[in-house]
């Protein structure tokens, strides 16, 4: 399994000047708390193929907002591939709030096949996960489950808390701990006690230096996979395909500029078993484009996003943000120039 590298898009790079010059910033608020956050910042980049979004979360360093920066230039600079289905479908949302707002939040996505449900967050319980849970299994008796816990539980207490939430029917259990070790040990336990929840890595494919290795560590049953964090929807493609296990394609809490280019990654894929997490702009009070990347009837088609200057006015960061964002820019483009 060689991993791919961070290529540059087809010709020459962007000049640095250029990208400052053109470079427009958002921050856009949220309708609930996720990640810790209440608003959403984002560089937008506009190219002869389109735009493209760069948005690291603030913490990660500039080494790794790198593949953030060579996703947002393929999007702007070249485009993306060419799809094999003309739609893909998407879950909801939940984030960690409280069994009242639940219902409220799944109606905002409308009708969807899966939910992806936010566990283990600080400071709250694992019986609290279990009733947020299975007030979605009640409200949506028939659709796919999925958890979330970000890394955010030990082995121990990831094995109790899947054994008593495989009672809801999961799909999947996403990031249960944080290590690759831990995701083997999580693995082998469940198999073990007879456990049916497969497990998904995410921040160990996209955080670690080797993509690869929670594939070749058998510590997985499926992927999830951000184009963001890997560089842009070409490498997703190459990094799935080397992996050789079942992925699911998810976004970064992205405008529409960047959900567009997580459907591009979905509709490339050969195969896509499980509905994507590409929805979370429901959690958002805003968007830099007046045709909206939202499901229609748990989908979202293949399709170009025009980016609105009336929006990006509306929800420009304030001047102190913005410069923040374009000196980010130009540390994190001297890191690209390196490779």
């Amino acid at each position: 399994m060689a991993i791919p590298e961070i290529s540059p898009v087809s010709g020459p790079r962007p000049e640095l000047a250029e990208l400052l010059a053109a470079a427009r910033v958002v921050s856009v608020p949220m309708r609930v708390r996720f990640r810790g956050i209440l608003h959403r910042e984002a560089l937008l980049i506009p190219g002869p193929a389109g735009w493209g979004e760069f948005s690291p979360f603030p913490e990660y360093d500039d080494v790794e907002a790198a593949p953030w920066l060579a996703a947002a230039l393929e999007a702007a600079g070249e485009g993306y591939p060419e799809p094999v289905r003309d739609s893909v479908p998407v879950n909801g949302t939940v984030p960690a709030v409280g069994v009242e707002q639940v219902e409220a939040v799944l109606a905002r996505f409308g009708a969807v096949p899966a939910v992806k449900v936010k566990v283990a967050e600080r400071g709250q319980t694992v019986a609290e996960d279990l009733a947020r849970v299975a007030e979605v299994r009640r409200l949506l008796p028939d659709a796919g489950i999925r958890v979330d816990a970000n890394g955010g539980w030990d082995v121990p207490t990831a094995v109790g808390a899947l054994e008593a939430l495989a009672e809801a029917g999961l799909e999947y259990a996403e990031q249960p701990v944080p290590d690759i070790a831990g995701l083997r040990a999580v693995r082998l336990e469940l198999a073990r006690r007879g456990i049916p929840v497969l497990v998904a890595a995410d921040e160990s494919v996209r955080k670690e230096t080797d993509p690869l290795r929670v594939a070749r560590e058998d510590a997985a049953d499926l992927i999830v996979v951000k184009v963001a964090p890997l560089g842009g929807v070409r490498r997703a493609l190459e990094i799935v395909a080397a992996a050789g296990l079942p992925a699911v394609v998810s976004s970064a809490l992205d405008t529409s500029v960047g959900i567009r280019a997580g459907v591009a990654l979905a509709a490339s894929l050969p195969e896509l078993p499980y509905a994507c997490g590409l929805g979370t702009l429901s959690l958002m009070s805003g968007d830099v484009s007046g045709e909206l990347m939202l499901p229609d009837g748990g989908a979202l088609a293949v399709r170009d996003v025009p980016v609105s200057g009336e929006l990006l006015e509306r929800w420009a960061a304030s001047p102190e943000v913005t410069q923040w964002w374009l000196d980010r820019l130009g540390r994190v483009y001297g890191q690209l120039a390196e490779r």
